[in-house]
């Protein structure tokens, strides 16, 4: 399992921009999948953004062409730049990982807390 930090959150207004990261206590190049989720008040958490070690990567289909997810697996982070964002984007985001495709995700950390005012 991977045990990660989650910073760069913060408030924002409607249109904004914010970039999270990700900081892992290991080594991420042999991680198969590294991943974005969000829970918004009263709701599941969902996915948002996933990566893998060859950087091939999936998104919800509510922020595709707003968020961009990405690894520098020299510095044993993840990021997720978020454009354009929508006051239903507000939620707490976590980031995880998984060792292999078929593993389960690891421990969820504190999360970050993004506010998008409109």
């Amino acid at each position: 399992q991977v045990q990660v930090v989650e910073s760069g959150g913060g408030l924002v207004q409607a249109g904004g921009s914010l970039r999270l990261s990700c900081a892992a206590s290991r080594s991420i190049f042999t991680i198969n999948t590294m991943g974005w989720f969000r829970q918004a008040p009263g709701k599941q958490r969902e996915m948002v953004a996933t990566i893998t070690s060859r950087g091939n990567t999936a998104y919800a289909d509510s922020v595709k062409g707003r968020f961009t997810i990405s690894r520098d697996n020299a510095k044993n982070t993840v990021y997720l730049q978020m454009n354009s964002l929508k006051p239903e984007d507000t939620a707490v985001y976590y980031c995880n990982g998984r060792v292999l495709a078929a593993s389960p995700w690891g421990s969820w950390g504190q999360g970050t807390q993004v506010t998008v005012s409109s």
